[in-house]
């Protein structure tokens, strides 16, 4: 009784033994689940954390060794399609920065343009600032205003003078007609007295 229990024990023993083996021959061949899950960064820690260092060298399995650098590449040429994307993204970007610039200069353009326009007169086929264009303006309206004026005061004093000229005139005028007057009275006096002597010396 005691070999046969002393025998399942030891059957019971190497059962254990057996199963924790295969266990760990399953487990060094089955690819863990980080290596196909994880980032790169992850499964480099993975990889730190389950292997040894012996005489400074690291061991790796070779499948996961494979795998690592199947996943490294992929990731290679994943970043290498990204990095492509965004450049061509940013030609894209740049391209249409520059169109949106040359837009922006065009409508910049236009704006002061419109502004001149705006701001501008035509003045005797010359453009002329509003501002300019209203000096000249009030400067010529002043002007005109003054030589107004100038030709109302010159207008009242030949006015003035016309008018007192043609009154010393006119009193030159009656004088002269007394004048002519008296004169021809006294001629007529004198032809009267003249005949009167001759006809004295005639009687006599």
């Amino acid at each position: 009784m005691k070999k046969f229990v002393q025998s399942r024990l030891w059957f019971f023993a190497f059962i254990c033994l057996l199963g924790s083996w295969i266990t760990d021959l399953y487990g060094q061949y089955v690819m863990p689940d980080v290596m196909d899950t994880a980032s790169i960064q992850s499964q480099l820690d993975y990889i730190e954390e389950r292997t040894r260092i012996y005489n400074d060298f690291r061991a790796i399995r070779e499948d996961i060794f494979r795998k690592m650098k199947a996943n490294i590449l992929d990731s290679l040429v994943q970043s290498r399609s990204e990095i492509e994307q965004m450049n061509r993204t940013l030609r894209e970007r740049n391209q249409q920065i520059t169109s949106l610039n040359s837009d922006l200069g065009t409508a910049r353009e236009e704006r002061d343009a419109a502004i001149r326009n705006r701001d501008s007169l035509s003045f005797f086929g010359i453009q002329l600032n509003k501002t300019l264009y209203n000096s000249i303006m009030w400067f010529i309206v002043l002007g005109l205003a003054v030589l107004a004026v100038l030709l109302f005061l010159l207008f009242k004093r030949t006015h003035t003078v016309t008018a007192q000229t043609r009154k010393e005139l006119e009193n030159t005028r009656e004088e002269f007609e007394e004048y002519r007057k008296s004169s021809r009275e006294k001629f007529e006096k004198l032809v009267v007295n003249h005949h009167n002597e001759i006809m004295k010396l005639k009687r006599s």
